[in-house]
């Protein structure tokens, strides 16, 4: 069960007689029919808390391995499973004793699986059914997989540079298609990514704050079609450091490969600052506690308020 969204205001002009409707203004910050707000805020904390300490676990065991995960987000068909088959095939040329492989997440089918193992890295598909986004013990079970698998590989024809084991290397997870429910759910990554295609528009990052709050990279996909649609890069990129000042971006074309060799660079960055800067797990764990004490005061808030209006 999610119980995690919003809603944002908007400055457009309304006939005086009509008022946008926010469901998300209350302390949880989301209507349930039937459910009170403090019930709400006690059921996300739980589920959330549990989450956590399992992608505390994964955090600590992608770094046991020498792994740097990330976690790649997106509305539907921005554009993910081409730019990680086009970044597959780069490293490969770029890094050729890499070690990457994918866990992909997606409501059903192994479509998008299929195509990352035919670059030859190993996938793991994971089907959520009715879930939105995938969680920690999700992909606890599916990198428990692609490590079975690197060994039985590595036992039955050595070494090569798509099989993962503990040589370390990149794991792509690549989130169900989905810009509000993902950016709540901790999966164990270094970092979260969010991909934008040009083509969806450029007030995204703040119709979905939560989820470009939550990145520490933007990358602004399908460049190629700038000059065939209405998408100003400049408002994007103002957009997404509003709701997030840190935010990275990068400006590519995963079909045309514009841009790639940043996003190579990027990831090398990334994988050397997970291996040797393993103090920011702390900081992430901080903030996770954070989130939680947040949510367990709003709880007490809500309680508070119940009690009083029942007096």
């Amino acid at each position: 069960m999610c119980v995690v969204c919003g809603c944002g205001d908007s400055g457009a002009a309304r006939p005086a007689n009509v008022r946008d409707l926010h469901f998300g203004a209350g302390a949880a910050r989301v209507s349930v029919p039937g459910m009170s707000q403090e019930r709400a805020i006690q059921i996300e904390t739980d589920i959330l808390g549990a989450n956590n300490r399992v992608a505390a676990q994964n955090r600590a065991h992608f770094q046991a391995h020498g792994v740097t995960a990330l976690n790649v987000v997106s509305s539907p068909g921005s554009g993910k499973t081409t730019l990680l088959c086009a970044t597959i095939e780069a490293l490969k040329a770029r890094m050729p004793g890499l070690s990457v492989s994918v866990i992909e997440g997606d409501q059903q089918t192994s479509f998008d699986a299929d195509r990352i193992r035919a670059t030859g890295a190993p996938a793991i598909q994971v089907n959520t059914g009715k879930g939105c986004h995938l969680d920690a013990p999700m992909v606890a079970e599916a990198f428990a997989q692609l490590h079975r698998h690197g060994h039985e590989h590595g036992h039955d024809h050595g070494h090569h540079h798509h099989h993962h084991g503990d040589e370390g290397g990149l794991l792509f997870i690549e989130n169900v298609g989905n810009l509000v429910c993902p950016a709540a759910w901790d999966l164990g990554e270094a970092a979260k990514v969010v991909v934008l295609s040009v083509t969806e528009g450029e007030d995204k990052p703040l119709k979905y704050p939560d989820m470009f709050a939550a990145a520490r990279l933007m990358i602004l996909n399908k460049i190629d079609l700038l000059p065939h649609v209405k998408f100003d890069v400049a408002r994007c990129v103002e957009l997404a450091r509003r709701v997030n000042p840190g935010i990275e971006v990068l400006q590519l074309s995963a079909t045309t490969g514009a841009g790639m060799d940043d996003w190579l660079h990027w990831l090398e960055h990334a994988m050397g600052h997970a291996h040797h800067h393993a103090h920011d797990e702390h900081g992430d764990a901080a903030a996770l506690h954070g989130r939680i004490a947040q949510l367990e005061a709003e709880l007490a808030m809500a309680k508070a308020t119940l009690a009083a209006q029942h007096a």
